[in-house]
């Protein structure tokens, strides 16, 4: 089964909707290095509509330009993305298509073709979110910046259920940011306080 990775950058607050303002400062080799990793992750983009034209807005323009983002630009275009919208689109960036049928449903299909490596989600909170609540995504892997936003779209939603993870594995950047890899994990047993208090620290 192909994998479903979403990567997010994010504030100390769990804001997930980037403001320039307090993305890019941040923004070093190391977190370069972060997402050249993610992208290797897969060979599909799965994005939602917003997320879809702010990228066809910038990288077709950046990848004719020649300049030093080129080459990403070039992979970017490369790679087959399939777009979450419930309008139809005309594409004018290559390699790109219309998700077929209702979300959940056409990730699985596509984390059960055998000709798809992973999946990759850059953004497109509200896809996330939904895939969060199916049981469908893989990884989490979060950019957190050292910063309490305060306004804009959160990644975790309200909602009856938590979501448990686990950490996977997790860095530390020089500029502040954490970069923090979760997966899905079971529920911990049930306690109380009074399975707990023998931990309570002891008074001085």
């Amino acid at each position: 089964m192909a994998p479903v990775i979403s990567t997010l950058f994010i504030s100390a607050d769990g804001v997930a909707e980037i403001d320039p303002d307090w993305h890019f400062p941040y923004f070093d080799e190391n977190m370069g290095r972060a997402v050249t990793e993610d992208y290797a992750t897969a060979d599909v983009l799965l994005i939602g509509r917003e997320t879809y034209d702010s990228f066809a807005g910038a990288w077709p323009d950046r990848e004719a330009a020649g300049g030093e983002d080129a080459p990403f630009a070039k992979q970017l275009g490369d790679m087959r993305k399939v777009v979450v919208s419930r309008q139809p689109l005309e594409f004018s960036w290559r390699n790109s298509e219309l998700i077929q049928g209702e979300l959940p449903a056409a990730v699985a299909a596509l984390k059960a073709d055998a000709g798809v490596r992973g999946i990759l989600i850059p953004g497109s909170i509200s896809v996330v979110q939904q895939l969060l609540a199916a049981g469908l995504v893989d990884e989490l892997r979060l950019l957190v910046h050292p910063v309490a936003a305060r306004k804009g779209r959160r990644l975790f939603d309200e909602g009856d259920a938590a979501y448990h993870l686990r950490v996977v594995a997790s860095e530390a950047f020089p500029t502040g940011v954490l970069r923090v890899i979760y997966a899905p994990a079971p529920a911990p047993g049930a306690a109380g306080y009074d399975d707990v208090k023998d931990q309570v620290p002891a008074g001085a």
